[in-house]
């Protein structure tokens, strides 16, 4: 029997070799995919469509942590957009120098980080401060017919007539070439951002934000600013702020939103609620957007927003839903609830029915 005792011994130490490396870093696969049949009439124009992005945007990742001792971790994080209609992944990633706009595979993430106690360093492409404010106090998650970010989008008022989503703020949603700092994660509730992006010699890319907010029991607050470098002699500059409180049978959320360039300023508020039904939930919205400061065109192109959506969880990972929205423009406002087409002065309506599942 002595003759299999440095086997065992050595079989021992191999397998807790294998069991500490495995303990220090960890690989992990995710992803959604989201389908839904959709309808959306802008003014007199009706378009059937599959959209990808009904209750979560479709997406595949890869994400990873080393343990590096003394409590430092390493992480990545590559995550790349899926339309699930046609099979197509990846998507935009903003401007370029020559001014058209530049493609990716892991267009949603791509950030490499080191956490520890002092916080966490991230560098690569990222959300934004202000998308990270304005995801997260609306109920719809900012997707579907009745999420906020219909009333800010491409084609509102002050997109229109600035052109500063045209010239080159390509940053709203997420950034490139970004340098953010978090909070610790054991301040109380406390939580921050700081967030600075190099425009790499492309207008409009730069970029330069900060976020703070607190956290504890049902309440949740937290506010934002950044600065984009539109043109050489003015700012595109966007405040927003929002607050949600869980009451246990529904959770209410309120946000603001305020973006300025130069004397244009167009404002946003939207109330919305998540109300738990057993194994699912039920979501409403309404929203309102405020063109103010400029000429008498622009200062008419308001637009009003409500949503309705309920969830149906078949299981942990999988649900079905139904959602319906309408978004009233005016003046030179041409916003769509389904993001597609244009509803100059019209109404734009939607309604889909759908499924999701998470891996």
């Amino acid at each position: 029997m002595k003759k299999f005792v440095p086997h065992t011994i050595a079989l021992a130490v191999l397998a807790t070799a294998a069991a500490s490396a495995s303990a220090q870093s960890t690989l992990t696969v995710f992803g959604v995919m989201d389908l839904s049949a959709n309808q959306v009439k802008n003014g007199s124009t009706t378009t059937r469509s599959m959209d990808t992005a009904g209750l979560n945007t479709s997406r595949l990742g890869f994400r990873g942590t080393e343990d590096l001792g003394g409590g430092l971790l390493a992480g990545f994080w590559l995550e790349a957009g899926v339309s699930g209609d046609t099979g197509a992944a990846g998507g935009g990633t903003g401007y370029n120098s020559s001014g058209t706009t530049n493609t990716g595979f892991f267009n949603r993430r791509s950030t490499l980080s080191l956490s520890g106690g002092f916080g966490e360093v991230r560098l690569g492409r990222d959300y934004t401060v202000n998308f990270n404010v304005s995801g997260k106090f609306d109920a719809f998650g900012a997707n579907g017919f009745g999420n906020g970010s219909n009333l800010y989008a491409n084609k509102s008022p002050f997109d229109k007539v600035s052109t500063a989503t045209t010239t080159g703020a390509a940053t709203a949603l997420r950034v490139n070439n970004a340098v953010s700092y978090f909070l610790p994660k054991n301040l109380g509730g406390l939580y921050g951002q700081l967030q600075i992006a190099a425009p790499e010699g492309v207008q409009g890319n730069g970029y330069k934000g900060g976020l703070l907010g607190y956290a504890a029991g049902p309440v949740d607050v937290a506010t934002s600013f950044s600065q984009i470098d539109v043109y050489a002699a003015e700012k595109l500059k966007t405040f927003n702020a929002g607050v949600s409180y869980n009451f246990g049978v529904a959770k209410v959320y309120g946000l603001y939103n305020q973006s300025k360039f130069g004397a244009l300023k167009y404002t946003t508020y939207e109330l919305s609620t998540g109300v738990p039904l057993g194994q699912g939930e039920f979501r409403a919205s309404l929203g309102k957007g405020n063109a103010e400061g400029g000429s008498s065109a622009f200062n008419n192109s308001d637009a009003t927003l409500w949503g309705l959506e309920y969830l149906y969880n078949l299981s942990k990972r999988t649900a079905v839903y139904a959602q319906t929205g309408s978004l009233k423009n005016k003046g030179d406002s041409a916003m769509t609830v389904g993001g597609q087409g244009s509803a100059v002065a019209a109404k734009s309506t939607g309604f889909g029915v759908g499924m999701r599942h998470t891996f």
